[in-house]
């Protein structure tokens, strides 16, 4: 999604199958959808070929916990996040106990009819679900700001992204399990439906509030990751085939907003990470829709195509990708790639077809963190593999330019991740999960990022609050980018970049007007222009300005950093992982030393112009897991402070050239 209020298109899935379904109604369509899906019952012999795939971890670690008591969210832990902002606490039994119930439904589908022992593992786990209090997520309930409690609302139940996960996770074990559940737990299969009714269907359909839905022209992941998951709950929880069409219908119409919002190049403002549970997981809900159908919902339509490019125009190499807003900078395991690779073989996008096929081939085990639905579907289907001859003809070209997020995507080596990557980033300060990058860069070697961004911290009530920009991996302080007057960029759609130049296959240059993300008067008043040379075989990022003589009112540095009033510097930052040494001719080096799994021994060499400038280096230690996973113990930040006669109007070049192993 470009913005949150870009104007949105005419519905492409409602304009496509008002036409191919013709007179049949979606209810005739969705009858016998159950026996449609690539998922079978246990009882097919289906499961027989699922036995023969490597399981050993998800074995193992069914069989450890097997008969343990179960993970028990309390009231207490509920309560966290309205007292002190930690939502872990409770988000992380939560998802423990998932998992564990994810596990036991495929030990029982693979087990013997007569081992009646994983299957009172799924009953109690299931049981406990129909028991929990909320499905929703503490920090998405609304029963605080509603009434002051820090206990859920039974009478009201929240639909989010939790309650949207643990219907969908009950609905495929009742429709795996099914049979073996009424013999072994009569009564349990009719408490899914009633409380799948209650928490989910009803609220569904009963309000039009949730924001979710994106009818205030706001679409964001929420909704298809909701979305698909309502699906899975329409199609095999609810009987009634007209309630049935009524929520599946609904379910489309939300989706269409999604698609809609899509623009045409389908970049994704929250970037690679949040693609999986976003359009990732509208691809999921539309292939179900497909299957569910008959095929009468065909959704080979031009915005999938461009959707399903998006992940492999964002890749740096190895597991690196692109990082924006609240992303890691390195790919999870246990991603669902064998369904990108599905898609990609089914539009004939070969880039996608080998990025997926990759990566699938080793990370063939399934994950139960990635759910229940994510890991049956693994198991349900294989991935097919390219021959190694056949793959370096299908890599990437000179890279990617999306315009509705000014990305570039640049490499020294086309079709490879060999040698330099740059990536440039223009846009605004109004994305989903924004950080304040407008303008920012990032520099890989050998498709290791070392000029970077820090990606996402471990999320806290202060995440998704007024004062997330305290956050240091929220402000622009703390990424690549320029500060003039010491300012930190500002937020919203008006803190934008201009693009002043477009790059070309020929000429990979994106050059941008940085002015407006400050509040500067004119764009133009700070321009950052970001090439790949490749036949010098190195990046330039060339900065020029002409700012006004005081720094703008209304725009000040989060408090900590400068102070309030702004500062007479103006200072042009690179965040480095790694290992920095800086040396006394105006040059410094930079190598992967200290980043967990650094796939090269190459590093950055950096050149700048003027050598006068002053360089400052600060150290960021990390006490946060999801930052020091991806970085190793510690982020650096190189500030180069401009002379005091450059201040007003200057120029600033770096050159950043790939180091010898």
């Amino acid at each position: 999604m470009a913005t949150g209020t870009a104007a949105v298109q005419a519905p492409p899935l409602l304009s496509a199958w008002s036409s191919s379904a013709g007179a049949v109604s979606l209810m005739d369509s969705l009858r016998g959808a159950r026996d449609r899906l690539t998922i079978r019952p246990a009882s097919d012999a289906g499961w027989q070929r699922a036995a023969a795939r490597p399981l050993s971890e998800l074995r193992a670690e069914a069989e450890a916990e097997k008969g343990a008591p179960w993970p028990q969210p309390l009231v207490s832990h509920y309560a966290r996040y309205f007292r002190d902002g930690n939502r872990t606490a409770y988000e992380g039994l939560v998802a423990s106990r998932q998992q564990r119930l994810t596990r036991a439904v495929v030990m029982a589908a693979l087990s013997e009819p007569s081992d009646d022992g994983w299957l009172d593992e799924v009953i109690d786990g299931a049981y406990l679900l129909c028991e929990q209090s909320s499905w929703s997520w503490a920090a998405h309930d609304d029963v605080f700001t509603r009434s002051g409690c820090v206990v859920p609302d039974r009478s009201r139940p929240y639909l989010d992204l939790g309650a949207g996960e643990v219907v969908a996770q009950l609905a495929w074990l009742d429709h795996v399990l099914g049979d073996a559940l009424d013999k072994r737990a009569p009564g349990l299969r009719k408490r899914l439906r009633e409380e799948a009714k209650e928490r989910v269907i009803r609220p569904f359909l009963d309000r039009l509030d949730w924001h979710w839905l994106g009818l205030d022209g706001d679409v964001h992941n929420w909704n298809p990751w909701i979305h698909s998951n309502i699906i899975v709950a329409a199609l095999l929880l609810v009987d009634d085939p007209g309630l049935q069409a009524q929520v599946v219908a609904r379910c489309i119409e939300g989706l269409d907003r999604f698609l809609a919002s899509i623009p045409a190049d389908g970049a994704i403002d929250e970037g690679f990470a949040y693609w999986w549970n976003g359009a990732g997981r509208a691809l999921e809900g539309l292939a179900i829709l497909e299957e569910a159908s008959g095929g009468v919902l065909n959704p080979d339509l031009p915005v999938i195509r461009a959707l399903v490019a998006f992940p492999h125009r964002m890749h740096l190499g190895h597991r690196w990708f692109l990082n924006v807003a609240d992303g890691p900078a390195r790919a999870h395991e246990g991603l669902p790639w064998g369904m990108l690779h599905r898609w990609a073989v089914r539009l004939g996008d070969p880039a996608a077809v080998e990025l997926a096929a990759t990566f699938a081939a080793v990370e063939p085990e399934p994950n139960a963190a990635a759910g229940l639905g994510r890991v049956l579907t693994q198991l349900s289907s294989s991935t097919a593999r390219f021959e190694p001859s056949k793959r370096a003809q299908l890599r990437p070209s000179w890279g990617t330019y999306l315009p509705s997020v000014q990305i570039m995507v640049a490499r020294q080596t086309s079709g490879s991740s060999a040698g330099l990557t740059l990536a440039a980033k223009g846009g605004h300060n109004g994305e989903h999960h924004n950080h304040r990058d407008v303008g920012s860069v990032v520099v890989a070697v050998d498709g290791v990022p070392l000029l970077v961004d820090a990606g996402q911290p471990t999320y806290t009530a202060q995440t998704f609050g007024p004062d997330r920009y305290r956050i240091r991996a929220m402000q622009s302080a703390w990424h690549s980018v320029p500060a003039p007057f010491g300012l930190e960029q500002g937020t919203g759609t008006s803190f934008a970049a201009t693009v002043l130049q477009e790059p070309t296959p020929e000429e990979p240059t994106l050059a941008l007007g940085l002015g407006a993300a400050y509040g500067l008067g004119h764009p133009e008043q700070w321009i950052r222009t970001s090439l790949m040379n490749r036949e010098q075989g190195a990046v330039v990022i060339d900065d020029r300005w002409n700012l006004p003589v005081h720094p703008p009112e209304g725009n000040h540095p989060p408090e900590g950093n400068h102070p309030p009033e702004g500062t007479h510097d103006v200072d042009i930052t690179y965040l480095v992982g790694g290992t920095v040494s800086v040396g006394t001719d105006a040059t410094a080096t930079i190598t992967p030393e200290g980043i967990p799994t650094a796939e090269t021994t190459k590093g950055l060499r950096l050149r700048w112009k003027p050598a006068t400038a002053v360089v400052l280096v600060d150290e960021w230690f990390l006490d946060d897991p999801l930052l020091s996973d991806i970085w190793g113990e510690k982020l650096t930040r190189i500030r180069f402070r401009m002379p005091e006669d450059t201040r007003a109007s200057g120029a600033f070049t770096l050159t950043v050239e790939a180091t010898n192993d």
